[in-house]
């Protein structure tokens, strides 16, 4: 039995919570469960490599292993997936109702190198024409408690970086217009966020695309991507003494979320049958929306590494046979 550390972001999404229950446990492995703010989470680990398994933000791994980090490799299990950018807010003052109006602007983000913030420029950029390079960007997180500061990030050429004093932040810059728009927004403390605002339901504030959810299903329509934001790290020295490990984690993982996919389609059962919703939501739940694995997924792990080197935050296309697991890369 291999005792290894483990830590999820905390208030886990429901496919990874039997995982830190015990409910299921991968076989030969013993879990310490921890959770942790995710900022503070990825930072714990980029700087002191707390623990053995853990989520982990994609675009700052991206960034450390381009450098020659070899502490870890990755499991393609793929925790968070979100559509960044779709709810875009912007001040109405600001002169912003559609995506490509975001050019010359000055623009929030709660830290410059997060995965969010990746895909969210990678969604203005080639949906709207707006590049990293064409705003002004105005970053929360302070260069000594983010990714930022345990990575040694510094703004790519062209790109127009400030950090927003800490007796600011970005919820109070927009309703002091000293902002025009945030792409992707996270509030309500969280370790290392500091704004508590929710800007989207002010009347001084408005989403840039007024039916948010009907943009991500285009944008998915259109390109296939649903985009992850986390994925899980393995300390390098246990998968080299354990090679298995990896496998069984996969395993466990994937065990956890059919279980969470059980437990939805027995609660909307009742729904079906009283005809409130039609045969074809049954048909929808099937479907796996949240896949794990490199085979299933290499198409949007590959556009994240193809933006992440657009934007300047890694010096060369990395490829998924660098990052993940060889134990996981036929799966």
């Amino acid at each position: 039995m291999v005792k290894l550390s483990l830590s999820l972001a905390f208030n886990p999404n429901p496919r990874s919570r039997p995982i830190l229950d015990g409910t299921v446990q991968p076989e030969g492995i013993e879990f310490t469960c921890s959770q942790v703010s995710p900022g503070e989470l990825f930072h714990r680990q980029l700087t002191h490599q707390e623990f053995d398994v853990s989520e982990m933000s994609i675009s700052s791994l991206l960034m450390i292993m381009a450098d020659g980090n070899k502490d870890w490799v990755a499991l393609p299990i793929f925790t968070t997936r979100h559509f960044f950018g779709t709810q875009a807010i912007a001040r109405n003052g600001a002169n912003i109702e559609t995506g490509t109006q975001m050019k010359g602007k000055r623009v929030g983000v709660n830290e410059y190198q997060q995965t969010a913030a990746l895909w969210s420029r990678g969604f203005f950029h080639h949906e709207y024409g707006v590049k990293a390079e064409d705003v002004e960007w105005f970053m929360e997180r302070t260069p000594e408690y983010s990714h930022a500061g345990a990575t040694g990030f510094k703004a790519p050429p062209g790109v127009t970086l400030n950090f927003i004093p800490e007796s600011s932040s970005m919820d109070q810059m927009m309703m002091k217009g000293e902002l025009d728009a945030i792409q992707h927004y996270f509030w309500g403390g969280g370790g290392i966020n500091r704004s508590n605002i929710d800007l989207a339901k002010q009347p001084e504030m408005h989403y840039i695309f007024p039916d948010p959810a009907a943009e991500s299903a285009r944008y998915y329509k259109d390109t296939g991507i649903f985009p992850f934001n986390h994925t899980v790290i393995m300390r390098r020295s246990v998968y080299e003494a354990n090679p298995w490990a990896a496998r069984n984690i996969l395993e466990a993982f994937e065990k956890a979320k059919q279980q969470s996919y059980a437990v939805t389609r027995e609660s909307t059962q009742p729904w079906i049958d009283t005809g409130v919703l039609d045969a074809s939501a049954k048909r929808s739940l099937a479907n796996d929306i949240y896949p794990y694995g490199l085979a299933a997924n290499r198409m949007v792990v590959e556009k994240a590494m193809e933006f992440s080197t657009e934007q300047g935050l890694t010096p060369r296309v990395m490829t998924p046979e660098e990052v993940f697991a060889p134990m996981l890369l036929d799966s």
